[in-house]
């Protein structure tokens, strides 16, 4: 991984740390040697799955912990790369959320970290990092 190029960990990679689940430790890694980008569509959906699987308390914690941390947050989008993820949703099959993630890593020259299959179609798109998917 380059040493100076920015990291966005998508919710996917949120939950891989969160849950210590396979990946937990490549996710931590990039926590403390690399500059992340968290965009505000990933705490919504941080927050509101932690609310309905976990509760309110576990979904404050976590958004707290995600707000404490030395990152880049991205509070709205511009028009470019709200037509980004416009061409992005058009083009592939991936969710809204998916398609604004991807925009914003994009504009910013990150690599999306993630564990979500929806994100590969976008490989010629962005550059990724494709942490272990779960095992049913």
């Amino acid at each position: 991984m380059p040493a100076n190029k920015k990291f966005l960990l998508d919710t996917s990679a949120w939950f891989t740390f969160m849950e210590d689940e396979e990946g937990a430790d490549e996710v931590e890694s990039i926590l403390v040697t690399k500059d992340v980008i968290i965009p505000f569509i990933v705490l919504l959906e941080i927050y509101y799955i932690s609310f309905r699987e976990k509760g309110e308390y576990v979904a404050s914690k976590r958004y707290a912990f995600l707000k404490s941390l030395e990152a880049e947050f991205v509070w709205q989008i511009d028009e470019p790369t709200l037509l980004i993820a416009g061409n992005f949703k058009a083009s592939y099959r991936i969710s809204l959320a998916d398609a604004v993630i991807a925009a914003i890593a994009k504009r910013n020259g990150a690599i999306l970290v993630h564990k979500d299959p929806e994100y590969e179609a976008l490989k010629r798109e962005i550059e990724q990092k494709i942490l272990p998917y779960k095992h049913n």
